[in-house]
Formats: C-alpha cells, sequence, structure tokens
C-alpha cells in the first residue's frame, strides 16, 4: 500500500506493507483524510532541523540518548538515531473511510460500514489503516466521508468548547480563526452563545462571520482588548478559547485581559506560557488547558486496549466527542464543507504539502484516495528494490520484530557479520517501521505479516524480537516450519508454554536450533569468568546485584505482554547463574518489599537458589535504587578467590592476575549472533537445552513466591 511519509523537510509516498487486523481494532480502507495543517507543516519543519536544533527543541530525546550511550555506547547508539531520521515518519491523524476487517472481541462495526478515525498513532495518510475500536466512530448516512475525516479537528474543538462550559447567552471570544478557531465559533453559537472572534488574516475572519459568528476583528489585540470591553459593558466576556498557534505569550496575556471577573480562558492551541500572575490573579480568571479530543486520549488502557469509560462517570470520551461532532454535521448545526480549501490526490500529497509551506492561506486541505488501484494496497509483503545481494550465504536470516532492541543491537551487529548472515526478511506489525528497516539495513523485503517467513522455504533460520508474550507461539511455529531460532528472552511466559516447548524437542530428535537469548553467558566477562571457575571445581557464594531503575506500572513489561520484571528481565541473570554454576538447582527461597506506591511487589525482591553442587546463588534485583550508581554487580567466592564483575565493564579477580576491562558495556549480543550461527552448522546447541529450561522454572518459581 502507499503511505505519507516525512523527513528531511519534505514529504514522500512511499510503498509499505499494508498492516493486518489484530483483536480488538477494525482494518478500514480511506477514501479521504484531513491534513492538520499547524500540526504537520511544525512536523514538516522539524524533520528539516539539523540535530543540534532538533535537541534544543527535544530535550527529552536528548536525555535518552545520553541514557542509551551510557548502556550500549556512542557507535550503537548514532546507529539507531541515524536510523530514526532516515526512516522518517508517518504523519496524519483524522481519516475516513470504509471497513473492510473487524478484530476479534469488535461487536459495534461490521465490514462495509464507513467510520471516521482518529490518532497520530493510527489515523496517518495511508490507503489502509488499522484503528483501535474507541478511535473509530460510524459516519451517518446523510455525512460526507470528505467532512468526516475532519473528525479529530472537530473532536479537539468540542474538547476546547466543553472545557470552557458556556451557557446559554454568554459571550465568547475565539483568538485564532483557523479551522478549530472556526468550528470553535459554529459550536458556540450552536450553543446559544454570541461570539467574537479574532484573526490577523480578514480572510479567515469574512469566512467565520460567514459561517454564522457575530463579530469579528483582525487588529491589533490591544486595540481588540478595548473593542471587547465596549461589546461587553466594560465588564469582559464570560471566556476566551484559544486556538491560535504562536510562540508569543502576548496572546494569553490579552486573552486575560479581555475575560471578565471570575470569567475563564481556555488553551487549545499552542501559544507561548510565560504567564504573568499579574494578568489573571485580581480578576480571579480560570484558565484551563484542553487535552486533545477528550478525555481518554494519552490512556493506552482506553485507547489501545479498548476499555470504556462508564458514561454515567465521564460523559464525553474522545470517542464520544467523535460522534457528537458528526452529529452536529448531521443535524446541520456544524457547517464543515465550506471550510474544505481544496482536495488532492494521495500522489499530489508532495505538491499540497508545498503549497501550505509556501503561505497557503487554506482552512482545510484533505487527500483523496482511489477505489481501485494497479497495486495491491491490502499486500502485507513489500520488495525492497534497494536491495543488493552481496554474497549468497548458507544461513538465509528473518528478523521478526522490529523494535528499538533489534534495530539498534541486532541489525547493528548482523551488519558486521555480512559473510555468516544474508539478511532476506524483516516483519514487524507496523508496515512504515518495517520498509524502511528493510531499506536501512539492506534486507530483502519486508512484511507486516509472520505467515510470510514461515512460508518461505528461502529463510531457513529467523531471529524473533517481539514483546513477551508472543515469544513462545512464534518460537514453535517457527520451529515447526523448519527454521533455527534465535528467541528474544525470556522463553516462555509459563509452565504450559515450557510444557509446549519440551514436548516439541521430545518428539522431534532433529529439530532446528533454538538459542534464546540470554546474552550476557556469550560476553568476554561470562567467559573469562568461566574459564577461572573451571578450574576450581568447588562450590561457590554468588551474589548478584540488579539495580534495575524505577518503570512505571503502566509500561508494557509490567503487564500480560511483559510478564513483569522479575519474568522479563531477571531471567538473564538466572541464565548468567545457571552458565557460571552449571548446576541444577534444587530450591529457592523469596523475600520482597510488598508493593507501596507506584512500585509493584515484582520490583523489588531477593532469591536465594541452592544448587545439586552445594553452590548457593543470591539475586538482588531493585527499582527503588538510584541510576548513578552501578546497574549490575557480581561477586563470585570460592576457594581462596574474590570474582568481582561490574557492568561488564570492569572485571577483576582478587587472589589471582586476571583483570578485564572495557569503556562501554560489553554485554555478549555480537557474540551470541556468532554462536547462533555456529550451532546452526554444527547442530551443537548453543545454550544446552536443559539450562533454557532451567531459566524459565527458575523464574518461575520465583513468581510463585512473590505472589
Amino acid at each position: 500500500m502507499k503511505q505519507l511519509i516525512i523527513k528531511g523537510g519534505q514529504v514522500f509516498v512511499e510503498d509499505v506493507p499494508a498492516p493486518l487486523i489484530e483483536p480488538g481494532t477494525v482494518l478500514v480502507e480511506l477514501l479521504n483524510s484531513c491534513i492538520s495543517i499547524g500540526t504537520e507543516m511544525s512536523g514538516v519543519k522539524m524533520s528539516a532541523m539539523p540535530l543540534w536544533k532538533r535537541a534544543m527543541k527535544q530535550p527529552d530525546n536528548v536525555k535518552k540518548v545520553v541514557e542509551s550511550v551510557a548502556n550500549i555506547g556512542i557507535s550503537r547508539t548514532m546507529s539507531m538515531v541515524r536510523g530514526k531520521l532516515a526512516a522518517g515518519s508517518p504523519t496524519g491523524y483524522s481519516a475516513a473511510g470504509r471497513v473492510v476487517a473487524v478484530g476479534a472481541g469488535v461487536d459495534n462495526f461490521q465490514v462495509g460500514n464507513h467510520v471516521a478515525c482518529a490518532g497520530a498513532q493510527c489515523a496517518n495518510h495511508a490507503e489502509v489503516i488499522r484503528v483501535p475500536q474507541n478511535l473509530c466512530v460510524k459516519v451517518p448516512d446523510n455525512v460526507s466521508l470528505e467532512c468526516a475525516s475532519t473528525v479529530t479537528l472537530g473532536a479537539i474543538a468540542l474538547q476546547g468548547v466543553r472545557r470552557a462550559n458556556p451557557t446559554l447567552g454568554e459571550t465568547f471570544v475565539v483568538v485564532g480563526l483557523g479551522i478549530l478557531g472556526q468550528i470553535t465559533a459554529q459550536l458556540l453559537k450552536a450553543n446559544g452563545c454570541r461570539v467574537i472572534g479574532i484573526d490577523l488574516d480578514e480572510s479567515r475572519v469574512e469566512k467565520a462571520l460567514q459561517m454564522g459568528m457575530d463579530i469579528g476583528t483582525y487588529k491589533d489585540l490591544g486595540s481588540n482588548v478595548d473593542q471587547v470591553s465596549k461589546l461587553t459593558d466594560g465588564y469582559g466576556a464570560d471566556g476566551v478559547i484559544i486556538t491560535a498557534a504562536t510562540s508569543s505569550d502576548e496572546v494569553i496575556s490579552q486573552a486575560f485581559h479581555m475575560t471578565r471577573k471570575k470569567g475563564r480562558v481556555v488553551l487549545v492551541g499552542d501559544v507561548g506560557l510565560d504567564l504573568n500572575r499579574g494578568d489573571f490573579y485580581s480578576k480571579e480568571i480560570d484558565f484551563f488547558i484542553s487535552c486533545s479530543y477528550g478525555p481518554g486520549r494519552y490512556d493506552n488502557n482506553y485507547e489501545e486496549k479498548g476499555l470504556d469509560y462508564p458514561l454515567p462517570y465521564v460523559r464525553w470520551t474522545e470517542n464520544r466527542n467523535m460522534s457528537q461532532y458528526l452529529s452536529l454535521i448531521s443535524n446541520n448545526s456544524l457547517k464543515v464543507q465550506p471550510l474544505v480549501s481544496k482536495i488532492y490526490d494521495l500522489e499530489q500529497a508532495n505538491t499540497a504539502y508545498e503549497e501550505l509551506g509556501g503561505g497557503s492561506k487554506a482552512l482545510v486541505v484533505l487527500l483523496k484516495y482511489n477505489k481501485s488501484s494497479e497495486h495491491n494496497k491490502f499486500d502485507s509483503k513489500f520488495t525492497n528494490s534497494f536491495y543488493e545481494k552481496i554474497k549468497d550465504n548458507e544461513i538465509k536470516l528473518g528478523i521478526v520484530g522490529a523494535g528499538g532492541f533489534a534495530k539498534g543491537m541486532h541489525l547493528p551487529n548482523l551488519a558486521k557479520l555480512g559473510s555468516t548472515f544474508q539478511l532476506k526478511a524483516i516483519v514487524s506489525r507496523t508496515g512504515h517501521n518495517a520498509a524502511t528497516t528493510a531499506k536501512q539495513f539492506n534486507v530483502e523485503y519486508a512484511s507486516s505479516n509472520f505467515e510470510d517467513v514461515l512460508k518461505d522455504k528461502d529463510v531457513n533460520a529467523l531471529i524473533i524480537a517481539t514483546r513477551h508474550d508472543l515469544h513462545a507461539k512464534m518460537a514453535l511455529e517457527a520451529l515447526k516450519s523448519g527454521k533455527h531460532v534465535l528467541l528474544e528472552k525470556p522463553l516462555c511466559m509459563n509452565r504450559s508454554e515450557l510444557k509446549q516447548i519440551q514436548n516439541f524437542f521430545l518428539e522431534n530428535k532433529n529439530a532446528p536450533q533454538l538459542l534464546t537469548g540470554y546474552n550476557r553467558r556469550f560476553s568476554p566477562y561470562a567467559k573469562k569468568i568461566k574459564e577461572f571457575l573451571v578450574k576450581n571445581k568447588t562450590p561457590m557464594i554468588l551474589n548478584y546485584r540488579m539495580n534495575a531503575g524505577f518503570l512505571n506500572k503502566d509500561h508494557w513489561t509490567q503487564g500480560p505482554e511483559g510478564g513483569g520484571r522479575n519474568i522479563g528481565e531477571a531471567c538473564h541473570i538466572y541464565d548468567l547463574i545457571t552458565y557460571l554454576i552449571d548446576s541444577e538447582f534444587t530450591d529457592v527461597s523469596v523475600s520482597n518489599l510488598p508493593a507501596h506506591g507506584q512500585y509493584l511487589s515484582r520490583d523489588n525482591f531477593m532469591a536465594q537458589f541452592k544448587f545439586k553442587d552445594g553452590s548457593v546463588a543470591n539475586l538482588i534485583y531493585t527499582a527503588v535504587g538510584n541510576k548513578d550508581y552501578a546497574k549490575e554487580h557480581l561477586e563470585i567466592y570460592q576457594n581462596g578467590y574474590v570474582v568481582n564483575m561490574t557492568d561488564f565493564r570492569k572485571l577483576q579477580v582478587h587472589g589471582a592476575q586476571l583483570e578485564l576491562n572495557h569503556s562501554a558495556p560489553e554485554k555478549g549480543q555480537y557474540e551470541e549472533l556468532i554462536a547462533f550461527a555456529e550451532s546452526i552448522k554444527s547442530g551443537q546447541w548453543a545454550i544446552p537445552l536443559w539450562q533454557q529450561v532451567q531459566v524459565s522454572e527458575m523464574s518461575f518459581a520465583v513468581e510463585e513466591k512473590l505472589k
């Protein structure tokens, strides 16, 4: 399918794999989408900025980069940054079309329904989009899809009006008469208010007056304050809704001056917010921020998981705002069609953005999509036309899951191993991500469908780096299709899945190789420690501390998809312990901090394991520490020696002349890939199956004690 991408200050219409239907979503073939002129043109300009300028505007991203450098080194971090910039980003967040598929758990939509969709994470300018059910509403029969495609902008304006809480007969000022201001003015009129509109552009003021606004002015803001005072008998407006976009602080200041004592000001647009206490304190003005489309916005449980707020307690959610906006158009309380300035075919998108960037005064610009097309817009597979076959290697690899770890770690490492692996396929649930990753890393084809690589007989090995709850199922499907698997940790999420994996290998003696991504055992530090321990075959005391850092309760790793921090991350340490002691564990005792505040009971615990050879291992896993302190620390006491290793950067063995140092952490991800290749060629397990199984058994045993 075709999708609009922003990068380097320009827009491009690119071919990407079409999305697949998922539970709780609908698949929509678009007929129209709306260009949000302010938001999207700002994104285009930002994409053209050099890195240092972006850094000044996005300090949070700079912080992430600094943390990444500390964790994985500067070269890998820069590879991730360059890849993200080269990939560009999808754009658009308001669209309308026809439902072509309905996911499990969705019962309020049927194939063929006309729907309007919202959300920057899904309602992009693309031929086909996958939309969670709470970000999708049916379009009334008498509302055109052109008008319906403005649903997001309408919901934003409607939420701003709701925050203002206007009552019949009040006087309101709308500052900024772009599309949000135009809709806001009409909504206020429909609510029985007298509306005064302000904009520097005379044509926008005239348009609003034609649409029913009472009074308009395009003079400077200072004189507007006087005019509002005269029009309200010196009291000032009951309320002001700001829909303008400017970096100036003057807009907010003058809005306060226009407002009567105990009035209210609502901010919908993006303006300077250097507030002057004197502007509003003496009049005791209420200042409200309007959060986008309404309650539910930025709540993952609502938007992505489909959990609705009960209507008696939250009357107007973002979904109900979207639906009400379309109802207002349907009953002629709101007129949107006259605000549409121009409609472009998707293939003309570059022209549309050039004209908008050249000073166009358009209010609403739409894109339209052809119902029929020569290409297959529903094709989940995309062939990379830039692919260059370097060498026909024995291991033809597919990557399933193109998240930050795969792109920041595995793919750069695979690029260094070009003589070992041939990259055949990249699979991601997001088509744009799959396509751009394929281009960046010279992968033959991209897909949004796991089945495409399972059926590809030319692919004989997979790296699966999806979310944790998909690991066991995908690994088994891949193994059954005859493909070797490097599966990112954890191996599985419960004993039932573990049993299925064990049974598969019991029933298939010549099965492909399975390597769970417990990379730490392959690091030069773990290998050096193992070599030393083998010389001293006596029981040991092993102590490991994981200063893991805080993760919010709603982070995906804390929920069903991630399994929590014990199963999802501590498994790394259980494997390292198993590797170094090389014995079966016999018992575990667990102590933990109770859940408190933002911390779960699984966030802070100590687990002590006993092993058949007499060794004892202790893990301290904590989220209440300080990030400035070392994240990982290993101590081993054995036969008169003390092994001391910190963050896979520094190793010292007290009692022996053994040291190892690196400037960046060396956690074995590169060496793990080499081990995977060797296991495929030799047929020898890179990690014995019993050890991979034991790691899961250890994590489940701890989990049961934690519960």
